[in-house]
C-alpha cells in the first residue's frame, strides 16, 4: 500500500471536516448540487461513484462467474445475514435504545421516527460502496459482484413487504424508479465498461496489461470516495451541526448494528472455513447500506426534515470511518482463514 492508501483514515476524517465546513459556508451551492438527480439518483455521485467502482470492475473475468455456483458458502451466508438477521436486528435495536435506553431524553414522536429511518437502513444492504470495501481487502471481485446482483435481484421484492413489516406500514411505496436507477447506474453502467476494457486489454496486452490499468487508476479510486465523502457531509452540513446530540444518539444503536453484523457474518465465514476474498466481502455486504434508497424512501414517507430523514444521513455519516476500521480489521485477520483455490 501507497502512503495515501496506508493513511486513508486520515484523509476521509479531512474529507469529512472539508464537507461540514463547505456546507456551511456555501449551502446554496450544495443545494444546486444536490438538485440534479434523475429518478432519485444524483448524478454527481454518481459519476464520483463510477471513478470508485471503475477499477473494480476492471478485475471482473466473465468466464469466472460460472465458477461461484460450485462454492455457495459465501452466496448463502451473505443471503441469510442481509435477510434474516440484519432487518430484525437492526428494529430490535432501534426500539431497544429509543423506546426504553434513551426514552427519557427523546420525545417519543421523534424516538419513533429514528425507528423508522433505521429500520430502512437495515432492510437496505449495500450495492456500490461494497465494491470499494471489496478492493481494499482484495477480495475476489468475481463473487463480489455475484453476491451483490443476487442482493439487489432480493431487494427488489424483498425491500417492500419487509420495510412494511417492521414500520407497520401496509401502503408502504417503494421509490421503484429510485431503485431500479440505482441498480443499473451503481453496478451494470461501470460493470459494462470495465468488461468492455478489459477484454480490449487482453485482446491487446494480455493480464498484464489489465494489471497495469488497473493499478495506474488506484488513486482516482481513493479520489473518487474522499470526493463523495465530502459532498455527502456538505448535503447535510447544517443538519449535523444544530442537531449533534440527536446525531449522537442515533450513531449509537447503528454503530453496535454494524459491528455486530459483521461479526456474526465474519465469524459464519470462518466457521464454514471460507476463503478470505469471499469472507471478507459477504461480511462488509451486510455491514454497509443501501444508502441511496434507505434516505430516498426515508424523504418520501416522511419528509425531507422527518427525524426518518434524519436516521438515515446518520446512517452516512458514520458508515465510511466504521467500514474503514474494518476493512483494516479484516486485512489484518487474513491468516484466520484458509488460502483462496
Amino acid at each position: 500500500m501507497g502512503v495515501f492508501e496506508r493513511f486513508l483514515s486520515l484523509w476521509v476524517a479531512l474529507a469529512i471536516a472539508a464537507g461540514v465546513g463547505l456546507g456551511l459556508v456555501a449551502p446554496g451551492a450544495f443545494a444546486a448540487v444536490a438538485d440534479l438527480a434523475v429518478a432519485g439518483v444524483n448524478l454527481i455521485v454518481a459519476a464520483l461513484i463510477w471513478l470508485m467502482i471503475y477499477p473494480m470492475m476492471l478485475k471482473v473475468d466473465p468466464r469466472c462467474l460460472a465458477d461461484v455456483g460450485r462454492k455457495p458458502k459465501g452466496l448463502a451466508l451473505t443471503l441469510v445475514v442481509n435477510w434474516l438477521i440484519k432487518p430484525f436486528s437492526m428494529a430490535a435495536l432501534g426500539i431497544l435504545f429509543f423506546e426504553h435506553v434513551f426514552a427519557g431524553w427523546v420525545p417519543m414522536e421523534d424516538a419513533q421516527q429514528y425507528i423508522a429511518g433505521m429500520i430502512l437502513l437495515g432492510v437496505a444492504p449495500c450495492t456500490a460502496m461494497v465494491f470499494v470495501w471489496s478492493h481494499l481487502t482484495d477480495g475476489d471481485a468475481n463473487y463480489t459482484l455475484v453476491q451483490v446482483s443476487v442482493n439487489d435481484l432480493i431487494l427488489v421484492f424483498a425491500f417492500a413487504p419487509i420495510a412494511g413489516l417492521l414500520l407497520g406500514v401496509t401502503d408502504l411505496e417503494v421509490p421503484w424508479g429510485t431503485l431500479l436507477a440505482s441498480v443499473l447506474v451503481f453496478v451494470v453502467v461501470p460493470l459494462a465498461a470495465g468488461v468492455i476494457t478489459r477484454g480490449r486489454l487482453m485482446a491487446r496486452g494480455g493480464a498484464a496489461a489489465v494489471t497495469r490499468l488497473s493499478d495506474r487508476l488506484k488513486p482516482t479510486s481513493i479520489v473518487g470516495l474522499l470526493a463523495t465523502v465530502a459532498l455527502l457531509f456538505g448535503f447535510q452540513a447544517e443538519t449535523i451541526v444544530a442537531r449533534p446530540e440527536r446525531v449522537a444518539l442515533i450513531a449509537v444503536p447503528l454503530l453496535i448494528q454494524s459491528y455486530g453484523i459483521f461479526a456474526i457474518a465474519y465469524g459464519l465465514a470462518r466457521a464454514l472455513r471460507l476463503p478470505h476474498p469471499v469472507a471478507a466481502p459477504a461480511a462488509m455486504i451486510g455491514t454497509s447500506n443501501f444508502f441511496e434508497l434507505a434516505v430516498a424512501v426515508a424523504i418520501g414517507l416522511f419528509g425531507l426534515s422527518s427525524g426518518a430523514a434524519l436516521a438515515t444521513v446518520v446512517g452516512v455519516l458514520i458508515e465510511v470511518p466504521v467500514m474503514l476500521s474494518l476493512v483494516a480489521f479484516a486485512n489484518r485477520t487474513r491468516g484466520w482463514f484458509p488460502a483462496a483455490s
